[in-house]
């Protein structure tokens, strides 16, 4: 088997479908000639499958990508490229085994895909292949989801910007429910002006239609879309008729779902407690806009409700000592505490939630539903800090009577930490992001659990087997309880259903019975949706689970939803989807991380000695924990690294990145080098470049040393300049500046792009919405974490990278017409070398000079994905036949 390169893949998200053609590939190089979304939702389980067609217009091969954005939600069922009457399909395999394949890839230096994050709930899947001249390619993702109602609603939010006006593009909504559709509404951006005409609703008794066919010249005209296309989002809700109140049961093919959401139920007065850090890390306006949260929420508490507020740091502090009626003198009074709420201290998280579980342990009322609702931005740092000690401390003085929910502010809490102590109490964790909306975001969580309805939920099915959970602590009005299983017996005429529950303090039961041979009203083509939800709910439970489940079980619950994810061929936190593409066999994987995961640590740096004409930089050989490592020397291991590593005698070394908190043992290596026992925070002390050959597979690498003012490149014809500057310690660039004839300057850090013309000025940040600006032979398109940019006739990206906490850019040219000669630190041409052979160091003949090297691998920040890659390392005076000192500037 061939050596295989792999995507990685996150997948994060609400029930969102975005659709992408990467911007990079300009439309007169790239058609995109067909683009399908394709969405069928069968009693609230959603099939989406997204097609794209795209030609290569060039009389030469090129590399076409294929992007979507995927629901946090959703789980990856189907991915397959058509290329010359040739399938190439993913399949999906137990992650360990798919990281295998990964492993041997990187250790070639193959190139890898990219892990890239969207906003707050997506995560990009993008992929490419290489397209010959004139030749086409089709794209299809499949993904499934089980829509979950919210406040009244289920959403169907479909993204789509392919950043070019396609001939031919159609979507497509089949939503049907078997007790009927109550309400239907279409919104969003492409629904507004010109474009609402391309779309049409058609509605019968239990079936709806939603088509979306804008003619090219439409894709144009949204409030934001332009040359590129289409750029916005259609938003479908619905809700389904709820005549019988013991809930909806569907059956099929030996499987059933059970949709329970009475209405006729009077509500449950509630006692809340809201525990608000007020920590020094709140400072700002994450204090401010929790004021301005727990302002609104106390407005919308009902008379015969009852609350508390609590406020911690070091110290815990109690607007009142008992539950109060919410009276509007005692709203008054409280919306007064709130705000005088401010920032200070350290954070106590044990001593403040036991003083809210105390606090309604003291004051219990029959008939009412008790909810604590937790906010904190950080880990416990006072008091009681260990997290286990905390969780047992919680869950002992709850006693599963009332449920905790946690709302994580940033993403600096310990999510993991909430998480479990939520779902050990009954509750949810929810993460609130920083944003200017945070304060509606926290509103909106307390709107669906502002009015229970029930509590103490148990449903029972006497015919059934394999049941997803059945034991819920409340039911609030606007959400929906589902419960899906196997049918034991398949011959049995009829099957029932019981749900106990508590009204008001009084026991309460519905009991249903469902004849099994009555038609289903599913159509052939959906037969097999129940027996794919019933899987999807079930490894999404089994998964959630695993936070809080210890030992045997915790490993028999796993091996279940890998099990499960196997079967149903389900891209999960247990596996990867494999897909071997024609290049040379080369293999991409895509992964499924947990949410509130922390992005992928840095690679583990290994050392790599240079030779005698090193420039004053150190080189890198950038090591993922688990990648083989290079060839060995004989003799050598460094424990700790997983690999082997050369050594050679003399000289210092120097890691690029920190890996703190990773112990090393210290080799046994006289008079050659020492690895001390804890790895210091090393700083970075060159940034490395790639340089393309010609007729050589091996590329050429420099290093240049930071902190510097480069020219990066410079055409002094066509008045065009680029410079960048490095910081000390960090890769890449903090800020790169462009200069084009006399008044075209633009300006790119880490947080912003500025842009002037003259006379105006326009600022992008990273991370908006994909937009773009065209004026005066310049073109910016931005995207999430990258910038196209063209002046005259040459165009680059500037990507922006992270790595842990850092940030930093990288220039990556990618057109430049052969009569332009361009100068700077990326201006070498296409150079050549050939290798000497029979030399003990490795050498290579260079612009008539031979040049002793090392083949290194290093990061290519050229493409968003950073793949590691091969190179020979050789001075930059030998490349440049100049000093760095030629081409530093005094301003950017």
């Amino acid at each position: 088997m061939m050596d295989r390169a792999a995507l990685r893949l996150i997948l994060l998200g609400v029930f969102l479908i975005s659709a992408t053609s990467d911007p990079v590939k300009r439309k007169q190089n790239v058609d995109i000639y067909s683009f399908y979304i394709n969405s069928t939702v069968t009693s609230r389980y959603a099939t989406t499958v997204i097609t794209s067609r795209v030609a290569n217009t060039l009389n030469e091969s090129q590399e076409i990508q294929f992007e979507v954005k995927i629901p946090k939600n959703a789980f990856i069922s189907k991915f397959r490229m058509t290329i010359e009457g040739k399938t190439y399909d993913g399949v999906v395999k137990e992650k360990e085994e798919a990281q295998q394949q990964y492993n041997r890839a990187v250790s070639r230096g193959q190139s890898a895909g990219q892990i890239k994050s969207v906003g707050r709930t997506l995560e990009d899947f993008k992929t490419s292949v290489t397209v010959a001249a004139f030749s086409k390619v089709t794209f299809e993702l499949t993904y499934e989801e089980l829509l979950k109602r919210r406040l009244g609603k289920y959403e169907l939010l479909i993204n789509a910007q392919p950043m070019q006006p396609v001939a031919d593009f159609k979507m497509d909504v089949h939503i049907q429910e078997k007790p009927g559709i109550s309400s239907l509404e279409v919104k969003g951006d492409l629904s507004t002006g010109d474009l609402a005409n391309a779309i049409k609703t058609t509605r019968a008794d239990k079936d709806a239609w939603v088509t979306f066919y804008p003619s090219r010249d439409q894709q144009t005209k949204c409030k934001s879309c332009g040359e590129n296309g289409l750029n916005g989002d259609l938003l479908i809700t619905y809700d389904v008729e709820r005549q019988n109140p013991k809930g909806e049961v569907m059956i099929s093919n030996g499987y059933f779902v059970h949709y329970f959401a009475p209405t006729d139920v009077p509500r449950i007065p509630k006692n809340v407690v809201f525990i608000i850090d007020q920590s020094g890390s709140m400072h700002g306006r994450k204090i401010e806009q929790t004021r301005l949260a727990l302002l609104r929420i106390l407005s919308d508490l009902d008379e015969d409700d009852h609350f508390g507020l609590i406020t911690f740091d070091s110290e815990v502090s109690l607007w009142k000592r008992e539950l109060l009626r919410a009276t509007e003198a005692n709203l008054k009074n409280a919306k007064s505490f709130v705000k005088e709420i401010k920032d200070r201290g350290a954070t106590d998280i044990n001593a403040a939630v036991l003083a809210g579980v105390d606090m309604i342990n003291r004051h219990p009322r029959e008939g009412t539903a008790s909810i604590l609702i937790l906010l904190t931005d950080g880990d416990p740092t006072s008091g009681e800090t260990n997290k286990e000690k905390i969780m047992g401390n919680v869950k002992k003085a709850i006693g599963t009577k009332f449920p905790l929910y946690c709302l994580g502010f940033g993403y600096d809490v310990n999510f993991d930490f909430l998480t479990k102590m939520s779902l050990e109490n009954g509750g949810v964790a929810r993460r609130i992001y920083e944003d200017s909306d945070a304060d509606l975001q926290l509103q909106g969580f307390y709107e669906e659990v502002a009015v229970p309805l029930l509590s103490d939920i148990q449903l029972k099915y006497p015919g059934g087997t394999n049941l997803t959970k059945t034991s819920f602590s409340l039911y609030f009005n606007g959400s929906e309880i589902v419960v899906s299983g196997q049918i034991t017996d398949n011959s049995v005429e009829s099957f029932t259903t019981e749900v106990i529950a508590v009204s008001k303090g009084t026991n309460v039961t519905y009991q249903d019975t469902i004849m099994t041979k009555d038609p289903s009203d599913v159509p052939p083509e959906n037969e097999d949706f129940m027996q794919r939800l019933w899987a999807y709910l079930t490894v999404k439970q089994l998964l959630e689970r695993q936070v809080i489940l210890k030992g045997q079980e915790t490993e028999d619950e796993k091996k279940e939803a890998l099990k499960l994810s196997l079967k149903y061929q389900f891209v999960t936190p247990l596996t990867s989807m494999v897909v071997t593409k024609p290049q040379e066999g080369d293999v991409e994987v895509a992964d499924k991380p947990k949410e509130g995961e922390a992005p992928p640590r840095p690679p583990v740096p290994v050392p790599v000695p240079h030779g005698p004409f090193a420039s004053p930089g150190f080189g890198m050989f950038h090591h993922s924990a688990g990648q083989p490592g290079p060839p060995a020397h004989p003799s050598l291991r460094v424990s700790g690294y997983g690999g082997t590593y050369p050594w050679l005698g003399g000289g210092r070394y120097h890691n690029s990145y920190p890996d703190a908190g990773i112990t090393r043992q210290r080799p046994t290596l006289p008079k050659i080098v020492s690895v001390p026992v804890t790895m210091p925070a090393p700083t970075v002390r060159s940034n490395r470049f790639l340089l393309p050959v010609v007729g050589q597979s091996k590329p050429l690498c420099f290093d240049v040393p930071v902190p510097h003012k480069l020219r990066l490149l410079q055409d002094s014809a066509s008045e065009f300049s680029m410079n960048g500057e490095s910081m000390i310690g960090q890769n890449g660039f903090h800020q790169i500046a462009f200069h084009y004839k006399t008044n075209h300057h633009l300006t790119i850090n880490t947080t912003s792009i500025r842009y002037h013309d003259g006379q105006n000025q326009i600022e992008f940040l990273w991370g908006q919405e994909p937009t773009q600006h065209n004026t005066e032979g310049v073109s910016l398109i931005l995207r999430s974490n990258e910038i196209d940019v063209t002046m005259g006739n040459i165009r680059f990206i500037i990507l922006l990278h992270k790595e842990k906490r850092n940030m930093f850019l990288w220039p990556a040219v990618r057109q430049q017409p052969k009569d332009v000669s361009l100068t700077g630190i990326l201006g070498e041409p296409d150079i050549s070398y050939d290798e000497i052979q029979g030399t003990q160091t490795p050498t290579l003949k260079l612009k008539d000079q031979e040049v002793k090297t090392s083949w290194v691998m290093v990061k290519d920040y050229r493409l968003a994905s950073a793949p590691v890659v091969k190179c020979w390392l050789v001075p930059f005076q030998a490349v440049t036949q100049r000093e760095i000192s030629d081409f530093t500037v005094t301003q950017l």
